[in-house]
């Protein structure tokens, strides 16, 4: 593994990493077109209009994953408070109405005019920089209650409140996910984590019981098709749709849970099209691509010789991964739906261009770390 890790970075270009991200970046538009076609023409008149903006915004983020993977060490370390603050502006922004975006009864983007941006996407990036920061820089004191506990929980807390008055529980959940996992490789004592796991679950409980919808949604996961018509109806189409696809599928574009079944089937449940497409061998290969992604996140995480870099490492990985597994559980089925996108496959702006920034980071750091060695 050290020497295919050498050859794949001996240029100063991570392939292992390019190669995964060329082909979902691809397979992504492909299966946005495909998904999202008849619903372009019966809106917009013409079946290229989500696939346009899409091949735009990944324009876009591969300029952005190229200047950050040329940003000196000093830039990156320098970017924790200044993305923090703006990541908390922006959450702050979508409580007003006169930018906020509200869709579905939530406050959950900011319209920009050419686009509409969702901050928990900045939120996730802030966070994991922020914590890349707090877990190096206070090694010496991570045991202790009030500097290696308080100020990540407290911080993280005002970040998830935010989100909630939106309302996105699945985007709080998402950040405390990020914040836990960072405490259990960061050395925060055991105990501590596991006393604000119970309450973070308490809280959840509370949340889920006191929501209506909500509550509509964890018996929907429970069992879809109690309510298939309803609250289950959008489980149970993503399941006939992988359970159509079979071993090879139905055929690239010949699907038809995206004519207006599967609702906003090139959004978050872009996955259930490409299974039934594609079938088993299509969802496979999604699946060994993330798994060469994860596999490099751990080879640049354990190659950094900076503590900062390695968290951050780590965490950019950690954004992606986590995305792509909570998207693969909610299509089927295995987790209660959550409105997260799957990176380079979903259709959105906003998370596009969080991913390829967080690639942009493990491409930088990977270069690095190769010459360390």
């Amino acid at each position: 593994m050290g020497n295919s890790s050498h050859t794949a970075t001996r240029l100063g270009i991570d392939w292992w990493l390019l190669f995964p991200l060329a082909v979902l970046t691809g397979l992504g538009l492909i299966m946005v077109l495909s998904a999202s076609g008849v619903m372009a023409e019966k809106f917009w008149n013409t079946p290229y209009h989500f696939i346009t903006r899409q091949s735009l915004f990944a324009g876009l983020g591969l300029c952005i994953m190229l200047a950050t993977s040329r940003l000196s060490p000093s830039c990156l370390h320098a970017l924790h408070y200044p993305l923090l603050a703006g990541s908390l502006v922006l959450l702050a922004l979508t409580l007003l109405p006169v930018v906020a975006v509200k869709a579905g009864g939530a406050s959950r983007w900011i319209n920009l005019g050419f686009f509409s941006l969702q901050p928990l996407e900045v939120a996730k990036v802030a966070l994991v920089f922020y914590l890349a920061y707090f877990f190096s820089r206070k090694q010496d004191r991570i045991k202790t209650f009030r500097i290696g506990f308080v100020p990540p929980f407290m911080t993280t807390g005002i970040m998830c409140a935010l989100l909630l008055v939106q309302p996105d529980f699945g985007g709080a959940m998402f950040l405390v996910m990020i914040l836990f996992l960072f405490c259990l490789v960061g050395g925060t004592r055991f105990s501590y984590l596991a006393i604000s796991s119970i309450m973070a679950l308490g809280l959840a409980t509370v949340l889920v019981m006191t929501s209506p919808y909500r509550f509509r949604r964890w018996f929907a996961f429970l069992d879809p098709f109690k309510d298939a018509q309803d609250s289950g109806y959008q489980l149970v189409q993503s399941l006939y749709g992988f359970g159509a696809g079979g071993w090879l599928g139905v055929g690239l574009g010949a699907g038809r849970q995206k004519l207006f079944f599967l609702p906003e089937a090139h959004n978050d449940f872009i996955l259930a099209v490409l299974g039934e497409e594609l079938g088993f061998v299509g969802v496979s290969l999604v699946i060994v691509l993330m798994g060469i992604i994860l596999w490099r996140c751990v080879v640049i995480a354990l190659n950094q010789k900076d503590m900062q870099d390695r968290f951050l490492a780590f965490g950019a990985g950690l954004i992606i991964i986590l995305g792509a597994i909570l998207n693969m559980a909610v299509v089927l089925a295995v987790a209660p739906p959550k409105g997260v996108a799957f990176p380079f496959l979903s259709y959105g702006g906003s998370n596009m261009l969080t991913s390829f920034f967080c690639m942009g980071i493990l491409l930088n750091l990977s270069r690095r770390g190769s010459r360390a060695r």
